[in-house]
C-alpha cells in the first residue's frame, strides 16, 4: 500500500511539474524582452524598453497578455499595430512611403561619394595646371643678372 501511495504521489508530482512544460513545447519562446526593443511607446516616442509611464506600462501589459496566450513575436507585433497603429513599430516597413527610410540614406551616400570623386578629379586638374613651366633661356639670364646684382 505504501508503494502504491508513493507511486501515485510521484506520478502526481511529475504531472504537476511537467504539465506546464508540455504546454510550452508547442509555444514559441517569445518574451517581453524580445519585443519591447522593437516597439515604441506611442506617447513618448522612445523604444518601449526605455520608456516609463502609464502608457508604456499598458503596452507592456498588452504584450505580457499576448505572451501568456503563446502568440508569436509577429502575431504580437501585428496586434500592437492593430491596437496602436504603425507608430508603435520601431523599424519602418519596407514598403510604401516607409521605404524612403531605407532608400534616402543610400542615395545621399552615393551623392556624397560622387561629389568626393568629382572634387578629387577637379583638384588634381587644378594642381597639375598650377605647376610652373620650365624657365626659358632669356628668363634664366635675367634671373642670373639679378642675383649677381644683389650678391655683393
Amino acid at each position: 500500500m505504501k508503494r502504491l501511495i508513493a507511486v501515485l504521489a510521484l506520478t502526481a508530482w511529475i504531472a504537476v511539474v511537467l504539465a506546464p512544460a508540455a504546454e510550452a513545447v508547442g509555444c514559441e519562446k517569445t518574451t517581453l524582452l524580445d519585443i519591447q526593443d522593437e516597439v515604441m511607446c506611442v506617447i513618448c516616442g522612445v523604444p518601449l524598453v526605455n520608456a516609463g509611464g502609464p502608457q508604456s506600462d499598458d503596452q507592456r501589459d498588452f504584450i505580457r497578455e499576448r505572451v501568456q496566450k503563446c502568440e508569436s513575436k509577429e502575431q504580437i507585433k501585428a496586434a500592437l499595430v492593430a491596437e496602436y497603429t504603425d507608430a508603435v513599430l520601431a523599424v519602418p516597413k519596407k514598403s510604401g512611403f516607409d521605404l524612403a527610410a531605407y532608400v534616402v540614406p543610400i542615395i545621399v551616400l552615393l551623392a556624397v561619394l560622387v561629389a568626393i570623386v568629382l572634387g578629387a578629379i577637379g583638384w588634381k586638374r587644378n594642381s597639375a595646371s598650377a605647376v610652373p613651366s620650365a624657365a626659358t633661356a632669356d628668363e634664366d639670364d635675367e634671373l642670373n643678372t639679378d642675383l649677381r646684382r644683389y650678391d655683393l
